[in-house]
């Protein structure tokens, strides 16, 4: 037996599509039919109270597209959308592409709303760190998938070795409880992890495995002396009572002993809201479940034209678009795809087209950004948006 799991192979044979798919293809082939279409994604709505999203899962697009005769437009990786406006396009015969709608969608919900998510919390921490903690919550072959899109959301590391190889970062960690409990004694544990770490892995120390956090904090300052970088609360959710009050409890004893520099470390059950609560006490957040776990942006794909001739399904726009945004004021506008330029109603400026070819005569037109590319990308749209 062997993981349940697409192998690359199958995925680009078209074998990950939904079978009607199949059939289609088979109906319109036993007449012959194999007209010019284009086909648009976009949401039409944003999962729970999101008022914006992250684009993501282009590049795993564009290595679905090796080889076939199409042509590409999105807007580029990283980019904020809103609901209802386009973020993709494939223009082709339809028979070249319509079995990979599946696969296409997939690529991009799932890396969409992860990296949505990230940004959300990454949007709520500011300038404290993120560390994405949640590839064990999910598949283990997708955890390159989630840490990438949680990389490149905003989230400042990711914990998986392999995740971190694949994007070019070093991995992030702290120590679990694992190791003090096999230690049986914490200052067993933390001697250990000091003396077998490098010297640019922080120590950090994890404080709530046999004792009170408080007190746990005040060990491993002992312990660890100035070598101390954090101290990490993981307080399980039977214990918690009031959190924010344990952090306040560790920063003030912390403080009065000389140890203002060592920086508060929590994780468990995060998400953005609460990041916003602890902001006053906390320096870093290790945020897992609530990432890895992100409800998928619902895109849908439709066919808009076929053969240049604006066509739609009810409920749907007809006509490829264009999304424009004013450099100004942020205004948002659609046009046909057909316009060449737009000036801002409000501003009276020249807006900026987002979408923009990728794909083409059976190559990319874009260039391969580097996940920190795209992580800066975001962090800079951050900054125009709330949450």
């Amino acid at each position: 037996m062997s993981f349940q799991i697409a192998s690359d192979d199958s995925i680009k044979q078209g074998r990950i599509t939904d079978v009607y798919f199949e059939r289609v293809n088979k109906a319109l082939e036993g007449r012959g039919i194999n007209p010019q279409v284009s086909m648009e994604v976009r949401a039409s709505s944003l999962p729970g109270d999101w008022q914006w999203a992250v684009f993501a899962g282009l590049e795993e697009v564009l290595e679905l597209a090796q080889g076939l005769p199409v042509s590409i437009r999105a807007l580029d990786e990283g980019e904020i959308f809103e609901a209802g406006e386009p973020v993709l396009s494939i223009s082709g015969n339809y028979l070249d592409f319509g079995v990979y709608e599946t696969a296409i969608l997939g690529l991009i919900c799932q890396a969409s709303g992860i990296a949505t998510n990230a940004a959300r919390c990454k949007h709520a921490a500011g300038e404290r760190m993120v560390i994405s903690f949640g590839a064990r919550r999910m598949h283990p072959a997708l955890a390159p998938m989630i840490e990438r899109n949680a990389f490149v959301g905003g989230c400042d590391g990711v914990a998986v070795v392999e995740s971190a190889v694949r994007i070019g970062e070093e991995p992030s960690g702290t120590m679990s409880h694992t190791l003090i409990l096999c230690a049986g004694d914490e200052r067993v544990a933390f001697e250990a992890f000091d003396e077998s770490m490098e010297p640019g892995v922080k120590r950090v120390a994890l404080v709530d495995t046999f004792q009170d956090e408080k007190f746990g904090a005040l060990f491993a300052a002992e312990v660890l002396g100035e070598k101390l970088f954090a101290v990490r609360l993981d307080t399980p959710g039977s214990r918690r009572g009031d959190f924010l009050q344990i952090m306040e409890e560790v920063r003030w004893e912390l403080d009065i002993r000389g140890f203002e520099d060592v920086k508060l470390f929590v994780s468990g059950g995060i998400d953005e809201y609460k990041i916003l609560a602890y902001n006053s006490c906390a320096d870093a957040y290790g945020v897992g479940t609530h990432i890895s776990n992100s409800p998928v942006v619902n895109y849908s794909m439709d066919i808009v034209e076929i053969e240049g001739v604006p066509m739609a399904k009810r409920g749907k726009k007809s006509g490829l678009k264009q999304l424009w945004s004013c450099p100004s004021c942020g205004a948002r506008r659609q046009t046909l795809a057909s316009s060449e330029k737009l000036e801002c109603p409000a501003c009276a400026v020249g807006m900026k087209a987002l979408l923009a070819e990728k794909y083409a005569r059976g190559k990319r037109l874009s260039g391969d950004p580097a996940p920190r590319q795209i992580r800066s990308r975001v962090l800079e749209r951050l900054g125009t948006v709330r949450l």
